[in-house]
């Protein structure tokens, strides 16, 4: 790789690392960003997928603690345990459905800049309407997300698959709609993208599979590791955020942004 593209791989990278958790689209930022830098990743869109693996590894040590509490209370069939197994296990499956079955339209038609500026503005407008009239949260701990809530959640995950949606900030808003506090909903944001991305990288590697060659592998390898550890400096500090201030500041981001793409593809 020449130095513009390994720079260019890894402002890629810092924007995934930084967004992906975030209610602000993270593939958004990567179309929009790749868009602006002229960048040309390997085929297939393998490229965004699998450095957004590298944001959810991030998390995965960040919260091993609680993975591995819940590994071993599944083992030992520990009520609460199963319960929180399940409930991720029942919101991951209707994105997992509907990913299979949509993947080419989505990669093929979906993935365009103007897609994402309109997703941006109208996703920001759904947080300000969440935000306002959501109604007193009853579920303040991950523990106690019940199977219902957590479908419903994973339906609303499904809306993520447009790109400038946000799966965090389908998942997040989709939670606070059906009654979860904001820091429980990013966190059972976060659990749920474990299975998502993780099966989302394993399928769209095993659609491309023929079509990656070593100079895409190292593209893919340095994205993937400046996203993990910029995920790794930005996920704490967002819940604590989040759980003071809500989630304003990301829906005016969203419209600003959005306008500013759009304003900017009228130009162009």
């Amino acid at each position: 790789m020449d130095l513009t593209l390994i720079w260019k791989t890894v402002l890629i990278g810092v924007v995934e690392g930084l967004t992906e958790f975030l209610p602000v689209s993270s593939t958004g930022h990567i179309i929009l960003a790749e868009e602006v830098l002229g960048f040309q990743g390997p085929p297939g869109k393998v490229f965004e997928i699998v450095i957004q693996l590298g944001a959810i590894l991030a998390v995965c040590l960040l919260y091993r603690a609680r993975i591995w509490a819940t590994a071993m209370g599944v083992v030992r069939r520990e009520p609460v345990s199963l319960r929180f197994a399940a409930a991720i296990v029942i919101a991951f499956l209707p994105a997992a459905v509907v990913g299979v079955a949509a993947h080419k339209y989505i990669k093929s038609v979906l993935f365009s800049p103007w897609v994402v500026a309109v997703a941006l503005i109208v996703g920001g407008v759904i947080i300000l309407i969440v935000e306002r009239f959501a109604a007193r949260p009853r579920m303040k701990s991950l523990d106690e997300v019940d199977l219902k809530t957590a479908f419903l959640i994973g339906l609303c995950q499904c809306l993520a698959m447009i790109p400038g949606v946000s799966r965090a900030g389908a998942t997040i808003m989709g939670a606070r709609v059906f009654r979860v506090d904001r820091a429980t909903a990013a966190e059972f944001s976060f659990f749920l993208a474990m299975p998502t991305m993780i099966g989302a990288t394993v399928y769209d590697l095993y659609k491309n599979w023929k079509e990656l060659d070593w100079h895409g592998g190292g593209m893919i390898a340095l994205g993937f590791f400046t996203a993990f550890v910029c995920a790794l400096l930005v996920v704490k500090p967002f819940v604590r955020y989040i759980s003071v201030h809500g989630f304003g500041v990301f829906a005016w981001y969203r419209i600003a942004l959005g306008a500013l793409a759009l304003a900017l593809l009228v130009m162009r």
